[in-house]
């Protein structure tokens, strides 16, 4: 069936939301058809969140219709939007660590014999269920901090699966799962398409998008601009529709003027990950590193911000030899790192974002031991207007922030720092298309200022478009090294997989 001719389950028409003067959405429409995935994509502060948050009954729209259904509904809340068959997947997975699968499943929804809950029924009807979607079994008095990241996920799908779903809303549902369990994800995800129900695609990952989604609704500053069939449109052409510009103004062009080396590893190795690795960045350089999941690159970056602690070798600052026994030696050398998991460990989420910028260079503000509140500030304001750190004030907790907002912020404490060496572990993941050409402008600046960055990152793309010279990590050994002018994605996947070395043994 043709998807214009497909009913829709959902229908929200001229939707506007200001807080204030800040205008969140503006005369935005959203149309989600029956038995679908349909992908909704937008740069930072394009509406998305908020359009989300009025369809779960969370905020009220100040104008505009929304139907479900065929029927329209006003004056939503939660507790509504479930009963209407709309349920939410988030990202951060909300589940209960304690509890088992069967609880978790049916948490609020308890199968009872009277006053009394029906555990057994709870457990049979919980494997059924996991049986039948995800042909998974799993013992239903599994708790829920033993399994899987990916497993929590189809957990939380069951839940809303329990109690008949007709929509379901996934929020970066990819973000913590590897290929081989995003993969899994994408055929239950198809599976309940082929059952008439809808599926609601959240996603940064453009390669997703057009994977996954029959229909992409586009947004951008509070509206909607479009609504595309992604696999006969096209990445690019949706990037360029988001961001309002061509995509390959994606990585903007730089001078290269390296200088002295700020950073050097020799020898450097770490029993069971990686062996006499190797490598300098110099000042004014942008240089990648990349490797399949379990290469030992990961371990490598932390070595360099004393996470981890190389078993032999040498790490030289500057042309100082350097042991690096803990982040706060590795801060004094005035080396910084963002995490990949910021909310976890970038950033202080509870905190605002004039504490997060403060708190790694407090120094700075002191004097006789009391921190001067006017010359944070200054710092502090100074840093949000230069990143463009969209926030009403300083004073705004980091929580309330967007992803690509909180990356900003934990890019801001190392400003404040002035460091010099920027150990970046995937600093875009999860961050939309605009956000990311705001970070890879800033990392431009920084290494024309002359800082030295070593970027690590396994999207290929990212790398050939922003890197001086590409280092490749397999299996605990760095094999290769790309310049700019050599490296492609072709390339870099075929030397990281190993398919490049027993190409060269068959040859040879």
């Amino acid at each position: 069936m043709p998807l214009d001719s497909t009913p829709p389950i959902i229908e929200m028409q001229g939707i506007s939301k200001r807080f204030g003067p800040i205008r969140a959405l503006e005369d935005a429409s959203l149309t989600i058809r029956r038995g679908t995935i349909h992908g909704l994509v937008g740069a930072n502060g394009a509406g998305k969140s908020t359009i989300i948050k009025v369809l779960a009954g969370i905020l009220r729209n100040d104008s505009g219709t929304i139907r479900i259904d065929g029927q329209e509904v006003s004056r939503l809340n939660p507790a509504m939007v479930e009963r209407l068959g709309i349920h939410f997947i988030h990202q951060d997975r909300l589940l209960v660590p304690t509890a088992t699968i069967s609880e978790a499943i049916f948490l609020r929804h308890e199968p009872r014999i009277g006053p009394f809950l029906n555990l057994r029924l709870m457990r049979r009807r919980a494997a059924e269920l996991l049986k039948q979607y995800f042909d998974l079994e799993l013992p239903a008095d599994t708790l829920v901090q033993d399994l899987t990241t990916a497993q929590q996920k189809i957990v939380q799908i069951t839940r809303a699966l329990a109690q008949e779903a007709k929509v379901l809303v996934l929020d970066e549902p990819t973000a913590a799962l590897v290929k081989r369990e995003v993969d899994s994800l994408f055929r239950v995800l198809r599976r309940l398409r082929d059952d008439g129900i809808a599926v609601i695609f959240i996603s940064h990952y453009m390669q997703e998008i057009e994977e996954i989604c029959d229909e992409v609704t586009v947004m951008r500053n509070g509206t909607d601009v479009g609504v595309v069939e992604p696999r006969s449109t096209g990445i690019d052409r949706i990037v360029a529709m988001m961001i309002n510009r061509d995509m390959g103004e994606m990585y903007p062009a730089r001078q290269v003027r390296p200088g002295d080396p700020l950073l050097e590893v020799r020898n450097l190795s770490l029993e069971g990950h990686f062996r006499n690795v190797s490598l300098t960045v110099r000042a004014g350089e942008v240089v990648g590193i990349t490797g399949l999941l379990g290469s030992g690159v990961k371990e490598l970056v932390q070595c360099l911000f004393g996470l981890e602690r190389p078993d032999s070798g040498r790490i030289v600052i500057e042309g100082q030899e350097v042991a690096l026994g803990s982040p706060v030696q590795a801060v004094g050398r005035s080396i910084a790192m963002l995490p990949e998991d910021r909310r976890a460990h970038g950033v202080a989420l509870d905190l605002s974002i004039a504490d997060n910028i403060a708190l790694a260079s407090l120094g700075r503000y002191a004097r006789g031991g009391l921190v001067s509140r006017s010359k944070e500030a200054e710092i502090v304001n100074a840093l949000i207007r230069d990143l463009s750190i969209k926030t009403p004030n300083r004073h705004n907790l980091v929580r309330n922030l967007s992803g690509g907002n909180q990356q900003k912020v934990a890019i801001a404490k190392w400003l404040s720092c002035q460091s010099r060496i920027y150990v970046l572990d995937e600093p875009t993941v999860a961050v939309d298309v605009g956000a990311k050409v705001e970070i890879y402008t800033l990392l431009n600046r920084l290494a024309a200022e002359g800082a030295a960055i070593l970027l690590m990152s396994s999207e290929l793309e990212e790398l050939v478009g922003m890197c001086d010279r590409t280092l490749v990590v397999y299996r605990g050994e760095l094999i290769d090294e790309f310049t700019r002018s050599e490296a492609d994605t072709d390339s870099l996947l075929a030397a990281a997989s190993g398919a490049a070395r027993a190409s060269a043994k068959e040859t040879a």
